[in-house]
């Protein structure tokens, strides 16, 4: 399947080279975090309803697909992002599977329905505020990096409105603002069941985290092993690794 590319747009392979994906690094690339959060969230096998929250580029969905059979869909404010996601989701043949909305979050359980959903997962702005510096510099990364168009409020409320009783919502974000995610999850009925810490290097502060809480879940968390990314010689661990790429070390 040929895809039309623009500007400084190129298509690279997403980690085992089955599936490629549009990127430009002056509009939007994947980071580490959006695969982290791809691989740790619950996915029902065979069937199912998945929502991606702030998708971006649209590589968490094209990620799930590899480990469901249920029906994606990506949600993403700006419209760049959602045609880059949306000629991915075409180049890789994956239509049927997933669907990219071009819209805001907070309007996605009036028109996708409450209660539908089994996962819904995000990879949320980290940061608060942006200086208009910033914003003037490059609007695709300030929005994409901060809270200008959703708060962490509005993605975990949106998250719950979206889910049934029992279906599952993941997100990864800073260590920083792990109370506030906990807080905000409790008080929109998302049980934290499932914590993982996120660490550069051994020896030094985590700096990701991701929490996957289940709707109406009884309190119950599970502080899972540390995954630390890269060893002494600046390579990705082996856990990294197979998570990237299937390598199981020998």
């Amino acid at each position: 399947m040929m895809v039309e590319l623009y500007d400084d747009e190129r298509l690279d392979y997403l980690l085992n080279e089955e599936i490629r994906i549009i990127q430009s690094p002056s509009v939007f690339s994947f980071s580490l975090d959006a695969v982290l959060l791809a691989k740790f969230a619950y996915m029902p096998i065979q069937k199912g309803h998945i929502v991606d929250l702030c998708t971006g580029n649209g590589v968490i969905p094209l990620l799930l697909s590899m480990r469901t059979k249920g029906k994606i869909i990506g949600i993403e404010i700006q419209e760049r992002l959602c045609d880059m996601a949306k000629r991915s989701v075409q180049y890789n043949g994956l239509e049927k599977q997933i669907e990219i909305i071009h819209g805001d979050i907070k309007e996605a359980p009036k028109r996708l329905g409450y209660s539908k959903y089994d996962v819904v997962t995000c990879n949320p702005p980290y940061f608060p505020t942006v200086s208009k510096e910033e914003m003037n510099k490059n609007i695709h990364l300030a929005i994409a990096r901060h809270e200008i168009y959703c708060t962490l409020e509005d993605v975990v409320r949106v998250s719950s409105q979206l889910l049934k009783q029992g279906g599952k919502a993941a997100f990864v974000h800073r260590p920083g603002r792990l109370l506030d995610l906990i807080t905000l999850m409790r008080e929109h009925r998302l049980e934290p069941k499932r914590l993982r810490f996120v660490y550069p290097k051994s020896g030094k502060e985590a700096n990701t985290i991701l929490v996957e809480g289940i709707k109406d879940g009884s309190p119950d968390l599970k502080v899972l092993p540390p995954l630390v990314v890269y060893n002494d010689n600046n390579e990705y661990t082996d856990e990294v690794k197979q998570l990237l790429y299937g390598i199981i070390p020998s």
